[in-house]
């Protein structure tokens, strides 16, 4: 589980049955904590995100809700799609920052690449990495 403000994600491995039964397991203790501590839980806001072609694909309930199934979730300001492709929308800056220093600088010194990529291009790559610390 990572808590970040009021944000909570909670994540497992699900291969089959046993890991559906310990995952629902850790939703219902979720539900249990926050009761206890008086903390309210949105339900109609909580969404799963089946990560993974071999994903089973498992239905989840919090407070006898379902609940919604999602192709892509934010995370941090990255966007995570089912198919854990969550770098692609910083890819697509980058290359769009990279396209724009090709059009404009005209000598083309290593160095000089090197220190634009490193100020302006590496920063939209980076940003994404907190998706991968999951």
């Amino acid at each position: 589980m990572i808590k970040f403000a009021d944000d909570t994600k909670i994540f497992r491995e699900v291969r089959g049955v046993y890991d559906n039964i310990c995952m629902q397991a850790d939703l219902d203790k979720l539900v249990e904590s926050a009761d206890k501590w008086q903390m309210q839980l949105h339900v109609s806001k909580c969404k799963v995100v089946h990560v993974g072609k071999k994903n089973p694909r498992f239905l989840y309930t919090m407070r006898c809700n379902g609940l919604q199934i999602v192709e892509v979730e934010k995370h941090l300001g990255a966007m995570i799609n089912s198919d854990f492709k969550c770098l692609q929308q910083c890819y697509t800056k980058a290359n769009r920052v990279m396209g724009m220093i090709k059009r404009t600088i005209s000598y083309k010194e290593h160095r000089i690449m090197l220190s634009l990529y490193k100020t302006l291009v590496r920063p939209h790559v980076e940003y994404c990495s907190c998706a991968w610390n999951l």
